[in-house]
């Protein structure tokens, strides 16, 4: 349902760089190789990273070459922005020590996303994932030595909960999900600066009683908390409920909403089966911050990045692709 956007051996050159280019202070430009002058945010509201070398940023750069100026500005909403950083399979390593160390060179936090538990995404657009349960251990132990002791927030497998209960995950693998689960919050909370927060779903799939005692059999109870609305449309005020409603049966668990492109909340024409798939109308929503409307509410997060394909459908790319008009039609709201 997702996408990700696999960077590789890429990710350790761009933390070099970022070491070399003046991000080592929040008031500095971070100029990477996109030439966008792209800035980090303040950290009092926002202490995630700014990736200056981002899609977003490369696009601006090329609009404003192109002397699209009105377009460059709108792509800089979205470049200005943190937004996660989603690891792929391979070198996972490398990727989450350049991530974090380009985080840490600019006194800020990476966030990250891991998407690849088995049997992912139920044969829908961003199906795959670890081969079998060691190869996804692999992963994650590659991740947490990469990311060692520097700040990192970590969103952990979205929908990999919501399809143990939705049925579309099939029973035979349900067991080994929970324990790979388990496990991989348990070891990446056994690092020194990282928090972890579980995927829980969204405000339009179903009800929380449907998914809290799954939570607790996938080791929420270890987490920080959960994510909810990533990738999807609901209203930070829908999500906010249904996050509430949720925690209570959990531990009063906090936890974090992907405001990335919930403007204009979700999408109702069309075929219901599709409507979360590049959806038309839609606009960004709340920036990041961890200033929110609620204590429960950890942060506002772009966890789907903002201008990246949902999958091929609508027109789009393959998920995950950058679909550069989608982008400017979020922007402009």
């Amino acid at each position: 349902m997702y996408g990700n956007k696999g960077v590789g051996a890429s990710a350790v050159v761009l933390g070099a760089a970022l070491l070399m280019t003046g991000c080592s202070s929040s008031d500095d430009k971070g100029s990477g190789d996109a030439g966008a002058g792209i800035t980090q945010q303040p950290k009092g509201a926002d202490p995630f990273w700014v990736n200056p070398d981002g899609t977003a940023a490369r696009q601006v750069v090329a609009l404003e070459k192109d002397g699209k100026k009105a377009e460059a500005d709108h792509i800089r909403r979205i470049a200005e922005q943190p937004v996660a950083e989603w690891i792929s399979p391979e070198n996972p390593e490398e990727q989450a020590r350049g991530f974090t160390e380009g985080a840490e060179a600019a006194d800020r936090t990476a966030l990250l996303v891991l998407y690849n538990i088995p049997h992912r995404d139920c044969d829908q657009y961003s199906r795959g994932g670890a081969a079998d349960g060691d190869a996804y251990r692999d992963f994650v132990d590659g991740v947490a030595k990469g990311i060692g002791d520097r700040a990192a927030t970590v969103i952990l497998e979205p929908d990999a909960v919501l399809h143990l209960v939705d049925g579309c995950t099939p029973d035979e693998f349900h067991e080994e999900r929970y324990d790979l689960l388990k496990g991989a919050i348990a070891q990446l909370k056994g690092l020194k600066n990282t928090k972890v927060y579980l995927d829980a779903g969204n405000a339009g799939w179903g009800e929380p009683d449907q998914i809290h005692e799954p939570l607790k059999r996938a080791g929420i109870d270890q987490a920080d908390g959960f994510s909810v609305n990533v990738s999807n449309y609901y209203s930070t005020d829908d999500s906010i409920a249904y996050g509430k409603r949720l925690s209570a049966k959990i531990g009063d668990k906090h936890f974090v909403i992907d405001t990335s492109r919930n403007g204009n909340g979700p999408y109702t024409d069309g075929n219901p089966d599709e409507r979360w798939c590049n959806p038309p109308g839609r606009a960004l929503g709340e920036t990041p911050t961890t200033k929110t409307a609620d204590p429960l509410v950890d942060a506002y997060l772009w966890v789907k990045r903002p201008g990246e394909s949902d999958g091929e459908c609508k027109g789009g790319p393959k998920a995950g692709d950058w679909w550069p008009q989608y982008a400017l039609k979020l922007a402009q709201g």
